[in-house]
């Protein structure tokens, strides 16, 4: 895949994210197939990444209200903020980036970050049945939550190859 930055062409770059979504997926199921639950739910937490990149794109003036400015890239270019948050989608950002999109996306943003954000927990502390360092007190929930996030995931990219 070829990297193009969202401050290039915007459009490339959706269709660019989608396509990496939509790998990052198949990846996601093959590995659930195989029992491989932590490295399942990795795989599933960035294709939302990657899905957020391009939906955050889709709605980029919407988006560009709430990360004003502008940021120097590491070859010196500046470019605006927002369109370098689209670019990295840092963790750290991915419910921020949720609520403010949560009028404009057709779908639940807020809690399918929610779910994304517990499997990435649950990908680097897997199960803990005392609560402490995972939301997942058994192997059977954080399945439950990977397979019904998997397919929400599906619903949410065919929707956005659509746009």
């Amino acid at each position: 895949m070829l990297v193009v930055h969202p401050w290039r062409d915007l459009r490339k770059y959706i269709e660019i994210r989608l396509e990496e979504a939509e790998a990052e997926l198949r990846l996601a199921e093959r590995f659930l197939e195989e029992g491989l639950y932590r490295n399942a739910a990795g795989k599933a937490f960035q294709a939302w990444k990657s899905l957020m990149a391009a939906i955050g794109a889709m709605y980029r003036d919407v988006l560009a209200k709430h990360f004003p400015g502008v940021v120097k890239t590491r070859d010196g270019k500046t470019v605006p903020r927002v369109d370098w948050v689209l670019a990295y989608m840092p963790t750290t950002r991915l419910r921020e980036v949720a609520i403010r999109l949560r009028g404009a996306a057709e779908f639940d943003i807020v809690s399918l970050t929610d779910l994304a954000l517990n499997l990435h927990e649950f990908q680097y502390n897997g199960v803990d049945k005392e609560a402490v360092l995972s939301r997942y007190t058994a192997l059977d929930l954080a399945v439950s939550d990977l397979n019904y996030f998997i397919e929400k995931c599906k619903e949410v990219l065919r929707k956005a190859k659509t746009k």
